[in-house]
């Protein structure tokens, strides 16, 4: 028999949308958010303040699919972190609008383009849409290159002072799109101890990623009150209903269009064989004619020797 004493007890963690809807939005909490930022943009990120999005509902019966913050560092950089469980065939436009929006929404009139804020996009995805072979995280940037060097533009020294960043298009928005379903369930680094919580709301206890340990102190189902307990286990219901309607509908759709394609390829074929009856005949129609002509000439060229031998 097993030693009870070494069985561990996976705990229950809050789905990283909950806690971003209800939780990280306290200063007390910023740390979580610092941490994962940090692991994932590689350099140590101090949030300054939080802002609710445009998507982000607090109604619990919301069937919203789609939640999203954004966030200021210390430098006045923003950074917004969408979170989206139903696949939009444009989402990828919608997250350029987002980041565009936010750059002219944050430069007041009169002030110089030079305070301009840099802006970072996270989206964190959990629908299969973006699977390339094992990857799952992807970064986007604008680079500025020699058309005959190929070398990539640099700010000049002045420019590095005053914005502090190195090439052209550090001063441009930056993408990272999280594919949180693609991913093994093998951390090799901290990075992928994040992408592990994001896809199963686990945190293994050898888990040594920024922010992991805040994660195990704050989002731990077993801490809430039996209150904030029910409300968490609604809002999951909400969503695992909502999720499932459309998977339903899909997989409706999904049958439906086999059916109806079924059908138009039973119709596509028969339009073929007629087509295919009526090249045959057409073809049938030639040959009869081409052997008409044929029998006729034989027969001429037979009469025209049948002349010439009584002339002899």
């Amino acid at each position: 028999m097993p030693d009870s004493r070494n069985i561990k007890r996976a705990r229950r963690i809050l789905s990283f949308d909950y806690a971003l809807k209800r939780l990280l939005r306290q200063e007390t909490n910023y740390d979580i958010l610092e941490g994962f930022l940090s692991e994932l943009l590689g350099r140590h990120i101090k949030v300054k303040n939080i802002k609710e999005g445009e998507s982000l509902q607090d109604n619990i019966d919301d069937k919203q699919t789609r939640v999203d913050i954004l966030a200021e560092d210390a430098d006045g950089e923003l950074i917004i972190i969408e979170v989206q469980y139903q696949h939009e065939i444009d989402y990828l436009l919608r997250v350029l609008y987002g980041a565009s929006k936010h750059l002219v929404k944050h430069i007041h009139k009169g002030n110089p383009y030079s305070s301009i804020k840099k802006v970072y996009s996270i989206s964190i995805l959990y629908f299969p849409q973006l699977h390339h072979d094992n990857e799952y995280i992807y970064h986007g940037k604008t680079d500025f290159r020699g058309m005959h060097t190929n070398q990539i533009l640099t700010l000049t020294s002045k420019q590095q002072r005053a914005f502090s960043k190195i090439e052209a298009g550090d001063l441009y928005p930056e993408y990272y799109l999280l594919d949180v379903t693609n991913f093994n369930d093998v951390a090799a680094n901290t990075l992928d101890e994040w992408i592990y919580y994001l896809k199963n709301n686990k945190v293994e206890d050898n888990f040594t990623a920024l922010g992991l340990d805040k994660v195990r102190e704050i989002l731990d189902y077993d801490s809430l009150s039996p209150a904030e307990q029910c409300s968490y286990d609604k809002a999951i219901d909400i969503k695992l209903g909502w999720e499932s309607a459309i998977n339903t509908a899909k997989d409706e759709g999904r049958d439906e269009g086999k059916v109806e394609g079924i059908a138009e390829g039973e119709a596509e074929r028969a339009q073929l064989q007629e087509a295919l009856t009526a090249e045959k005949a057409e073809k049938a129609a030639a040959l009869a004619a081409e052997k008409e002509k044929a029998d006729a000439l034989a027969a001429r060229i037979a009469e025209l020797e049948k002349q010439l031998l009584s002339k002899q």
